[in-house]
């Protein structure tokens, strides 16, 4: 099955999902005054790929959101939700999401499989979420996958730094699983450590808080650059 999602992301120069989330894992504010749509329109002109719209209450988000950002944008869209049944599949895809968040951990082994079979029964790419070897063995299908680390803890609900040394201890399990995009997500902030991950074989890195509270969005991005330049050479 082709995905819309993943071509969008490999095809592109800049491997970043970026994000627009309500608020973070401690109910800091991070989008505050400004409107959906700025937000939306600085991530289009930094070059975004595909956006992730995270619809789950626990960053105070709504299905709205992601009903607005469709309206706002072509770009395929990650709707990023505690999503566990077929239902809320079918109705990610009538509201414009072209993918959608599967986590290992809040679901048994069984179910987890199920659903990444559904997503793609429903022509929508699974973003399938891990944080160890054992949830990364029970992804099936991954060459229609992505398949990202966590870096947080589902448990504590992601409240914390974040650990991004799992990120790299899990990146080469993770290449060997077949997906064409393996991939870093959460605990992103600092723009140099985003290029090292790239460097170092991600070919996807989902950044949300470190964008949204940034100075700049653009100028976040430019650093980026800058330092994946300078580790190339």
């Amino acid at each position: 099955m082709a995905s819309r999602f993943i071509d969008a992301l490999v095809a592109s120069p800049l491997p970043i999902i970026m994000e627009v989330k309500r608020s973070d894992a401690e109910g800091v504010e991070l989008i505050g005054n400004r409107p959906i749509e700025q937000i939306v329109s600085e991530y289009v002109a930094a070059g975004a790929p595909c956006i992730s719209v995270v619809t789950g209450r626990w960053f105070g988000g709504v299905e709205q959101m992601l009903i607005d950002v469709a309206g706002l944008t072509d770009l395929p869209l990650l709707q990023k939700d505690f999503i566990t049944r077929e239902k809320q599949v079918i109705r990610a895809k009538e509201i414009g999401a072209s993918a959608v968040l599967l986590t290992a951990r809040i679901l048994p082994k069984s179910t987890f499989q199920h659903m990444i079979e559904t997503t793609l029964r429903h022509e929508l790419t699974p973003f399938v979420e891990i944080a160890d070897h054992e949830e990364l063995a029970s992804v099936v299908h991954a060459e229609q996958c992505i398949v990202a680390i966590n870096n947080k803890d589902i448990r504590t609900q992601e409240r914390g730094a974040g650990d991004l040394d799992r990120s790299r201890s899990l990146l080469d399990a993770v290449i060997d699983s077949g997906t064409p995009v393996p991939a870093s997500a959460s605990a992103i902030t600092d723009p140099k450590i985003a290029a090292e991950l790239v460097s170092s074989g991600f070919k996807g890195l989902l950044i949300g808080t470190g964008l949204l509270q940034a100075d700049s969005i653009q100028g976040w991005i430019d650093a980026f650059e800058r330092h994946r330049s300078a580790q190339a050479a």
